[in-house]
């Protein structure tokens, strides 16, 4: 299979594979089986794969353009991938028991929440950063609509989390966890290094990955 029959395929296998392992009769079954932290292994080498073949596929896809390319794309996309950068930087290996991706939930302190009293929800807004900005240096049909429907489901994503958390905490709980505002960990000089450094790795990495340079 190929072109726009393949381009499907990978769409389909990336929702499926983010939608079913989540159900709850699903994701109990893995961690039974797996345990928590064998879950959260399989399920981000399930999406980095998606994710992968969905990129490939659409660099495959038959080209229709849309729209032009014009030099002002290339730093607002850089612009947006430093952001998501420093968004993941600042909430790696830091608790966050309101949306997925926390470490050791148990220690968050509503009252010094650091990056989450901003953005509950960093890994997805990093998502919406890096597609949205992604989205106006690439104006071909299947690129377009794979950078909006990145940023679609890391944003319908926020709102099922939401929803859950709600559900799960109770509203009373929920209003306490997010109290607090935000604040700069004592570690923010390295977050910040780590944040930039995997700003130009990325940058770096890009022309032999997916092609085209990114620096001006």
């Amino acid at each position: 299979m190929s072109g726009w029959g393949a381009y499907a395929l990978a769409w389909a296998f990336f929702l499926l594979s983010h939608a079913l392992p989540v159900r709850p009769g699903v994701k109990g079954w893995i961690v039974a089986r797996l345990g928590a932290g064998g879950f959260g292994l399989a399920y981000s080498a399930v999406s980095v794969l998606a994710l992968g073949w969905l990129i490939v596929a659409a660099g495959r896809a038959p080209f229709v353009p849309l729209w032009d390319w014009a030099a002002w794309q290339r730093p607002v996309a850089q612009g947006a991938m430093l952001a998501a950068c420093l968004l993941i930087a600042f909430a790696a290996f830091a608790p966050n028991p309101l949306s997925f991706g926390g470490w050791r939930n148990h220690r968050f302190d509503p009252s010094r929440p650091g990056i989450m009293g901003l953005v509950r929800h960093p890994y997805l807004a990093a998502l919406v950063l890096w597609a949205a900005g992604h989205l106006p240096a690439n104006g071909d049909l299947a690129h377009a609509l794979m950078f909006a429907g990145f940023a679609g489901f890391a944003v319908l994503g926020m709102a099922m989390i939401n929803r859950r958390r709600r559900r799960e905490l109770g509203a009373a709980e929920l209003a306490r966890l997010t109290a607090g505002r935000a604040h700069l960990p004592a570690s923010w000089p390295v977050r910040l290094l780590a944040g930039l450094a995997l700003w130009v790795g990325l940058a770096a990495l890009h022309p032999r990955l997916l092609g085209p340079s990114v620096w001006l």
